[in-house]
């Protein structure tokens, strides 16, 4: 008996009423993804349209592509102990931070950070974020004075890393540290989209070698100063609680130290200036969408940050910052009617799940309205439809720092200026996030 998906290969079972396999695509429209040099995202878009529980080949095994909500819930929210990180494509990068670490050694870790990332948390970091902002909006404000022209991403990760920065160690991002650390994005850039893409990790080590050397030394330097006691003009940041933490626990080695911080360091900044610019890219194509925000109440207002927060959900909607989400299947399990088999891949993608039109109406539709409570028709009510920092107990331990961070920038920014694009990227690049496939430059112009 063979049970067979549309567009997909048979797939034998056992004998009747036997539990299938997912649907797998089938080897032609592999060879033809193969032959156009397509990237990754354009594979798993055709394995979605055979369901939302599917397999494509991507090396000698099936990986089970997951984008249906009851799965997503069942992979990331209740089953995690069957369905596991094994080896986190950004090890290079975080080594054993909390972003890469599992079994118990994450739990500690969590638990560690857990409590600087709830709203009482996010609280004592309010004003922090609010003079990155200001710092932010003065600069845009003496490039409208002067006409001088801004590359508004490059902007959006200043932002963002200056607030981080403020947070972990009390003192406003300064131009030399913001210069080393830009070797974070470059080693970024280097991470494969998917793991099994890999390269040798002693050859993508090699590779990246000197940027790395950088950030260690940016992080040993930091690291130092808080051992010393050393407050910044804002306070002391959540580094002291690592480096407490290195006090009493030994398990909280120089090392880990340090890759806690990198791990904050680089996912407290990337995925957010990726969103910001992704979101004034889209409001440059519906500048209506800006009118409605501002036109939603006054400054400060409950009815004007939710507005800005539905700007910020719809653009994590279109372009989720975690848009790939790899898990390992330990044991064999029956997801959603198909039987995964142990050792088997699995990709978890909110990428697709965010553009499925059953779930979402006119899905490549930019609709921040479609966030607001006098809208939920128009946004799927589903567990598991949206999920841009991931769901469950590994979900983005900063999901809310991220989401006010980006709140308070935009009522600053907002209602003062508007960037005009030279020539705006169209496209996003697939790679450990993702991000606009060009500069941004731009001129800003006084509202």
């Amino acid at each position: 008996m063979a049970t067979t998906a549309p567009q997909g290969v048979p797939v034998p079972s056992s004998g009747p009423g036997a539990v299938p396999l997912p649907p797998e695509l089938d080897p032609a429209a592999l060879a033809r993804w193969r032959a156009s040099s397509g990237a990754v995202v354009d594979l798993l878009a055709l394995g979605r349209e055979l369901g939302g529980v599917s397999a494509v080949r991507l090396g000698p095994r099936p990986t089970v592509l997951v984008t249906d909500p009851g799965a997503v819930q069942h992979v990331l929210a209740h089953h995690p102990d069957r369905y596991v990180k094994r080896s986190h494509r950004a090890r290079i990068l975080v080594g054993d931070g909390v972003l890469a670490a599992t079994g118990e050694p994450w739990k500690r870790q969590r638990r560690l950070l857990q409590a600087e990332f709830t709203g009482a948390g996010i609280r004592r970091y309010e004003q922090r974020i609010t003079d990155a902002a200001h710092r932010t909006a003065d600069h845009w404000a003496e490039c409208a004075r002067t006409g001088t022209p801004t590359d508004v991403g490059e902007d959006m990760r200043f932002f963002a890393l200056d607030t981080i920065w403020r947070s972990l160690t009390g003192h406003p991002l300064d131009e030399a540290t913001n210069c080393e650390l830009g070797a974070i994005h470059t080693v970024g850039a280097t991470l494969p989209a998917t793991p099994s893409a890999s390269a040798d990790v002693a050859e993508l080590r090699a590779t990246v070698a000197a940027d790395l050397a950088r950030i260690d030394a940016v992080a040993e330097h930091a690291i130092a100063a808080a051992r010393r006691g050393e407050a910044g003009p804002e306070g002391t940041g959540l580094l002291r609680v690592l480096v407490e933490a290195g006090e009493t626990r030994p398990e909280y080695t120089d090392q880990l130290i340090r890759d806690e911080l990198v791990t904050l360091l680089a996912a407290g900044h990337e995925t957010t200036a990726n969103t910001l610019s992704w979101l004034y890219l889209l409001l440059d194509r519906h500048p209506e969408a800006r009118r409605w925000a501002l036109d939603a109440g006054a400054a400060g207002s409950p009815e004007r940050e939710t507005a800005l927060r539905a700007l910020a959900s719809e653009t994590l909607r279109l372009y989720p910052p975690a848009w790939l989400i790899p898990r390992h299947a330990t044991e064999d399990d029956i997801l959603v009617g198909y039987r995964v088999e142990a050792g088997t891949d699995i990709f978890v993608c909110p990428y697709l799940t965010h553009r499925d039109p059953e779930l979402w109406p006119e899905p490549e539709h930019f609709d921040p309205e479609r966030f607001t409570a006098a809208d939920e028709g128009r946004r799927s009510s589903r567990h598991g439809a949206y999920y841009p920092y991931g769901i469950g107990a590994r979900a983005c331990l900063g999901a809310q720092f991220a989401v006010r961070e980006m709140a308070v920038l935009l009522e600053h920014l907002l209602p003062a200026f508007v960037p005009s694009f030279d020539a705006a990227p169209t496209s996003p690049v697939f790679g450990f996030t993702v991000r606009p496939d060009g500069p941004m430059r731009a001129t800003i112009t006084a509202a």
